[in-house]
């Protein structure tokens, strides 16, 4: 579970199974420099026609509350994110 209240690996189970990848990444080299260590990426057929989602952040969930809230804003199938929470 992170801080925001998600299971990770079923958050991101159920992007795959929607045709959505997501990448999760913490950078050292950014954490040590002060920067936004964190980055999430999601893309894939399961985004529509607005294409990827991509944000760097000092914290995991930053990260996850603008890429849950991007996936919200799209048309599709979204409602199974409030299950998550």
């Amino acid at each position: 579970m992170s801080d925001y209240g998600i299971n990770i690996e079923r958050f991101m189970e159920q992007l795959g199974s929607v045709g959505v990848t997501m990448i999760l990444k913490v950078d050292h080299e950014r954490m040590a420099g002060g920067g936004k260590p964190w980055t999430i990426v999601m893309s894939g057929p399961g985004m529509g026609e607005k294409g990827s989602i991509h944000t760097d952040s000092h914290s995991l969930e930053d990260c996850l509350e603008y890429g849950i809230s991007e996936l919200r804003s799209r048309p599709g199938g979204w409602e199974w994110l409030d299950e998550l929470s």
